[in-house]
């Protein structure tokens, strides 16, 4: 479903199609959708998706959608995935952040063709999985890190993921550099910067930025309480990068800034 709004306060389900962006039988998949991502591409709005542990892609008009499918097909794996984000470099190549399910949740990354129904094989690299304290504080067997989101900031590319199982009180969002959006990527020695602690809400991540004059802000979920994971509710909060003294920009989340959001 969609909400929209004109001061980021007051939301409003959208009227088209009952208020469904994107609806099963339209598109690709039966059950488990989620981790939707919209972008522009080309005069038209782009959906990335994951139904049934798979990724799809379809298209629409208008950012409330409907978005459909002509051929309801996912990109084509060797395994399951989830959690796409599209990065559009300026270069005019396109990037298919996401996770693979293999020993774990990994994040990946690969080139995507310009049809968008599939990836340059040969440019598939692995770029974060969890191996810091912080990223698998139950020492969980299957170590997660997932909810990939990119921005790119004076030439160098801030790859933001969250780590942890997001049924997990720590639950946790951090970051990576890299020269390339290929990686290789570097971790964030100050990681996590969302925390329980930070904002005071158990689970905080897996979220998207979008720009507001020079600041960014997150949407991401939490837990419903702290007692409860599901239904998870959705939050916002300011980024904003701050100058060194020796090396990369530093993202920060504004913790004051840390507000739910309400229908």
């Amino acid at each position: 479903m969609v909400y929209y709004s004109s001061d980021l306060k007051s939301w409003k389900l959208s009227g088209q199609d009952s208020g469904y962006a994107l609806k099963r039988g339209a598109v690709y998949g039966t059950k488990g959708f989620w981790a939707p991502q919209v972008f522009l591409y080309h005069k038209k709005f782009y959906m990335a998706y994951v139904a049934n542990e798979n990724i799809a892609i379809a298209e629409s008009d208008n950012p409330l959608g409907p978005f459909r499918q002509t051929v309801q097909d996912p990109l084509t794996a060797p395994t399951k995935q989830i959690d796409p984000f599209v990065f559009l470099d300026d270069d005019g190549k396109k990037y298919l952040y996401h996770v693979r399910l293999t020993n774990g949740n990994k994040i990946f990354v690969a080139e995507l063709k310009d049809d968008l129904l599939s990836i340059k094989q040969e440019t598939l690299r692995e770029c974060i999985e969890a191996t810091a304290g912080w990223e698998n504080s139950n020492n969980a067997s299957w170590p997660v890190a997932e909810g990939p989101s990119v921005l790119k900031h004076k030439g160098l590319y801030y790859l933001v993921y969250t780590a942890n199982d997001f049924r997990n009180p720590d639950y946790a969002v951090g970051y990576a550099t890299s020269k390339s959006p290929l990686g290789p990527w570097h971790k964030f020695e100050g990681n996590p910067i969302i925390t329980k602690n930070i904002i005071g809400r158990n689970g905080p991540g897996h979220g998207d930025f979008f720009k507001r004059k020079k600041d960014y802000l997150y949407v991401f979920h939490t837990h419903n309480s702290p007692k409860t994971v599901g239904p998870r509710i959705t939050a916002l909060i300011e980024m904003k990068f701050y100058k060194t003294k020796s090396g990369a920009d530093r993202l920060k989340a504004s913790a004051e800034s840390f507000r739910m959001l309400k229908k």
